[in-house]
């Protein structure tokens, strides 16, 4: 099994990229010289250099805990024991050592992956991004410690910034091509982008223009916070990823948390059922001055006013803007599960396989048991996932925390099912 063991977890590795070749055969060094040795070979294999077994803990953070929030950069933070002394950056006999450049191998911007092999060896990335700071710290009379701090792509494009755009008539996600393909952001295409068409058309014109100087990653989740209302993020395998408004969602779970027993276990549930989530007056306006206003008169009456105001939404058309403030409502709070967490430690190798690989999309189903005066009931829900938080601890093992929100559930409609062969909004062909 390749990787190193994480106990009552798996096999994994963290690998950064040393932007030299650390396994090449080098003349005249002590170590990397020395002929038929099989760890440094002609011209090499690698710049990744593995620090998993000299690592204590690990947390990542990618996506949102609520829906109302801004998708922002995944971060990734790691300790590193030093015992010898080779992540040092002055140590210039560590193996890290870049020593034809004179420079550290492992720096600040070099890409780092987060892996985790399955139960058939096969290697499943948990995150992908760059090394942000190196955070050393020198302990007297004791060991040193190193604190690395990551992010994602969205890192690079928070870092951004653009000329003067005068845009064309664009859906959401053309937009985002249009922006990620400008020469002063230059976000790689092809295989690292996966961007849906979107659902509606952005405003164009003088009212429009986007000024120089904008932040990139500002006008990104402008698109999507004021436009589409979807999902825009960086994958767990480093994919940009723009996802559409959020509709009816075919039921696919792609994980089942069940606590009776069956499905895989979990230790923590987080429930709400809070005012805050109330939504009856959403007030949204385009850049151009095409504005509307949705009430709910019910919930006003019931719960006061409680508004959501968009005042520079990139959409230009009247009934965009009209079907956009309707969309925004939430008249009536809802009790729903909000979060859930499980611990590797209680999983079998199967459950451990499908949850390491949850991402931000996918659907997953929650079920928790209610013990009441007369027996004992049972709640389940399918929701959303908006983020995603892994903890590992190299002595202790690894749990995830996973934030989800409500999703419209629709069946596949099967023949002759007493409950899913009837046609209606609930059940719709696959």
């Amino acid at each position: 099994m390749a990787g190193f063991p994480v106990v009552n977890a798996g096999n994994y590795d963290l690998q950064i990229d040393a932007g030299f070749t650390i396994d090449a055969f080098t003349l005249d060094d002590a170590v990397k010289g020395v002929l038929d040795n099989p760890d440094y070979v002609l011209n090499g294999t690698t710049q990744f250099a593995s620090v998993l077994e000299s690592t204590q803990s690990i947390i990542v953070k990618r996506g949102r805990r609520d829906i109302g929030d801004t998708f922002s950069a995944g971060t990734m933070s790691f300790t590193i024991l030093d015992v010898s002394g080779i992540f040092n950056p002055f140590d210039e006999q560590s193996p890290f050592y870049d020593v034809n450049q004179n420079v550290p191998g492992l720096a600040p911007m070099r890409e780092v992956k987060l892996i985790r092999y399955d139960n058939a060896n096969n290697p499943e990335l948990i995150f992908r991004g760059y090394v942000v700071n190196y955070d050393y710290n020198f302990a007297l009379g004791g060991l040193d410690t190193v604190t690395v701090f990551c992010a994602d792509q969205f890192y690079l494009l928070s870092q951004t910034y653009l000329d003067e755009l005068n845009v064309d008539p664009e859906t959401s996600g053309q937009r985002l091509e249009t922006v990620l393909s400008l020469p002063e952001v230059d976000f790689p295409a092809g295989a690292s982008r996966d961007i849906a068409t979107g659902t509606v058309n952005l405003g164009h014109g003088s009212a429009y223009t986007v000024a120089a100087g904008t932040n990139v990653l500002s006008y990104v989740s402008q698109i999507n916070d004021t436009a589409e209302f979807g999902r825009v993020f960086m994958s767990r395998d480093g994919v940009f990823t723009f996802q559409e408004r959020i509709g009816n969602t075919l039921s696919a779970p792609v994980a089942d948390f069940h606590d009776d027993g069956t499905e895989i276990p979990y230790f923590g549930l987080g429930i709400s059922f809070e005012s805050d989530s109330v939504i009856n007056r959403s007030v949204l306006t385009g850049l151009n001055g095409n504005t509307a206003t949705v009430e709910n008169a019910g919930s006003i009456a019931q719960y006061f006013i409680q508004t959501s105001s968009i005042t520079n939404s990139l959409l230009h058309e009247q009934t965009s803007i009209d079907t956009a403030a309707s969309y925004l409502l939430n008249p009536d709070p809802e009790a729903r599960f909000t979060s859930v967490e499980t611990a590797f430690m209680a999983l079998t190798t199967a459950q451990r396989d499908t949850v390491a690989i949850i991402d931000i999309g996918d659907t997953v189903s929650i079920e928790k048991t209610f013990p009441s005066g007369t027996g004992t009931t049972q709640l389940a829900q399918e929701l959303s996932v908006e983020g995603i938080e892994h903890y590992l601890d190299i002595s202790s093992g690894h749990r995830v925390l996973i934030s989800t929100a409500p999703t419209t559930v629709v069946y596949e409609l099967i023949l002759d099912d007493p409950t899913y062969g009837t046609l209606d909004a609930l059940n719709v062909l696959g």
